[in-house]
């Protein structure tokens, strides 16, 4: 079955002609296929960052192939995949080093996967340090094109691949819940690894990590949040995130991605925590 669509995650940033090479060799094989580009801002090498990036985004993705390339091991033993789900629905093409696995969870696991073992479907490698060109972009075009995934190599068991390295929040005893700083947007608005459920009632969230001590009060939209203090809401992708208007609640609270901080009910405030939205909100920085 022909994909009418591939999009396209990397870290190849766009100062050199790496995504539009890319992009080409996709054409060359089907000119008629959509690229969509999910990003290629991910930092260098971050893998963690942009499974994040996949899992926020996979509920939205179109239909088709995902092709992604953050692979700081390419050239080495590290295996190339393709990675069915919803048995046939769609597939995801590249290295197996944890970045589909968030992304494969939140739509239920993969259903079948291959090694990209048969070079038939490959270009002509010159060296071995650029997959997405030889590998990964060919193979996600003869698969929009309907080659059948079970052409491009051999089967493996979807269980054998590598597993996402993902914090899951734990809450104590006593009620604390020990989070971490997943994601910061480029608005400084911090997501934490926290579903809001686990927050659902307190009027304020304490949060203290190294060097901080803040309060963070309960809203329902960053225009809510007063000049000075810092919100605590229920973001996009569903997840409990810290803001401030306006501005960075990163820089204002001095924290970094994959910061560890301990959240605690506190008084301070008034209504509180929503669990769950109305339509998304708009950020009125964007």
């Amino acid at each position: 079955m022909a994909l009418d669509t591939i999009s396209f995650i990397s870290d190849f940033g766009l100062s050199d002609e790496s995504v539009g090479v890319t992009k080409s060799v996709i054409w060359a094989i089907n000119p008629r296929v959509r690229i969509v580009d999910i990003t290629h801002g991910i930092d260098a090498h971050d893998v963690r960052a942009a499974g994040l990036a996949l899992a926020r985004s996979a509920q939205h993705l179109l239909p088709g192939v995902v092709l992604g390339v953050v692979d700081p091991g390419v050239g080495s033993t590290r295996k190339a995949v393709c990675l069915e789900v919803g048995d046939g629905q769609s597939f995801l093409v590249g290295p197996d080093n944890g970045l589909f696995a968030p992304a494969i969870a939140m739509v239920g696991g993969a259903t079948a996967a291959w090694i990209l073992d048969n070079d038939e479907f490959h270009l002509p490698g010159i060296g071995s340090t650029f997959d997405g060109r030889d590998v990964f972009a060919p193979v996600a075009a003869h698969l929009s094109n309907g080659v059948p995934a079970s052409a491009m190599g051999t089967p493996i068991d979807p269980a054998l691949l590598m597993p996402g390295i993902l914090p899951v929040a734990q809450t104590d005893d006593a009620g604390a819940i020990a989070a971490e700083v997943l994601w910061i947007d480029r608005f400084g608005n911090v997501q934490l690894n926290v579903d809001p459920s686990a927050v659902a009632g307190w009027p304020a969230v304490r949060i203290e990590g190294d060097q901080l001590s803040r309060a963070a009060l309960a809203v329902d939209t960053y225009a809510d949040i007063t000049t000075g203090s810092i919100g605590a809401l229920v973001d996009a992708t569903g997840l409990l995130s810290l803001a401030v208007d306006r501005g960075s609640a990163a820089e204002e609270m001095g924290v970094h991605e994959g910061d560890q901080l301990t959240l605690t009910a506190t008084e301070v405030g008034g209504r509180p925590i929503a669990v769950t939205l109305g339509p998304t909100q708009v950020n009125p920085q964007r």
